[in-house]
């Protein structure tokens, strides 16, 4: 088992929302179609990104080659994260995201 966690600044997103280029960069198109709408969208992107980072750290010792924009987090049908590695969804890695007004965290476990 590996644990991945990252934290983030919301105030740093509030000016990627607007930087369209920055954002294909970063976030996959279902990330950005379900944050760009919400009002708190840097929120949700700031989440999302501490999303990836946590799953990122959970897994570099077992794949070097991984990078952030390999993975999005995607949500299902009743609102739990999941997390998808290039666009394949890994149902051994569980993440639990939480916010404030202010800043955001993740945490991922790979089984």
């Amino acid at each position: 088992m590996n644990i991945g966690i990252d934290i983030e600044e919301v105030k740093r997103f509030n000016k990627y929302i607007k930087d369209k280029e920055y954002l294909r960069r970063i976030f996959s198109k279902e990330e950005i179609f379900y944050s760009l709408p919400k009002k708190n969208a840097a929120q949700h992107l700031a989440v999302r990104f501490a999303a990836k980072e946590a799953v990122w750290k959970a897994l570099i010792a077992k794949n070097k080659k991984l990078t952030v924009i390999d993975v999005s987090i995607q949500n299902d049908w009743d609102g739990k994260p999941q997390v998808y590695i290039k666009n394949k969804k890994y149902k051994k890695i569980d993440v639990s995201l939480s916010h404030t007004d202010k800043y955001v965290v993740a945490v991922a476990i790979v089984f």
